[in-house]
């Protein structure tokens, strides 16, 4: 019936939040901004990147396109979908994520922006 293709994040700086997921998840990076993408941005009156309202997070090889979107709104409550990732959760933290509870398997941190995740040793 259907398929997934993006997951979309709402934040407050998709730019910085985007850095900081590029730098956690392997394989993935923050779209370049070609001549095209940067003519996009100039319609909509934006002379930099940074500023960008929606920006892509891409797999290097297949896999699911992360696009963190711009919203006006903060996050108030605990995230209705999170991420879970393999990983070194200490490694995570030195990337810019903050400590939330350790479990017996797991340990749930929380990105720059307070989405929380899940971190499972590897």
């Amino acid at each position: 019936m259907a398929h997934l293709r993006d997951l979309v994040i709402d934040c407050h700086h998709p730019a910085a939040l985007a850095r900081f997921w590029a730098q956690v998840l392997d394989d993935y990076a923050v779209a370049p901004y070609g001549e095209r993408e940067l003519e996009r941005l100039r319609e909509q009156g934006i002379t930099d990147p940074e500023d960008d309202p929606t920006v892509l997070l891409q797999p290097a090889t297949g896999g699911l396109r992360i696009w963190f979107q711009q919203v006006p709104e903060s996050k108030v409550v605990k995230n209705r979908v999170h991420f879970d990732v393999n990983g070194d959760y200490q490694d995570i933290i030195r990337a810019g994520a903050v400590l939330v509870e350790h479990f017996e398997h797991w340990t749930q941190l929380a990105d720059p922006e307070g989405n929380e995740f899940c971190v499972f040793p590897v």
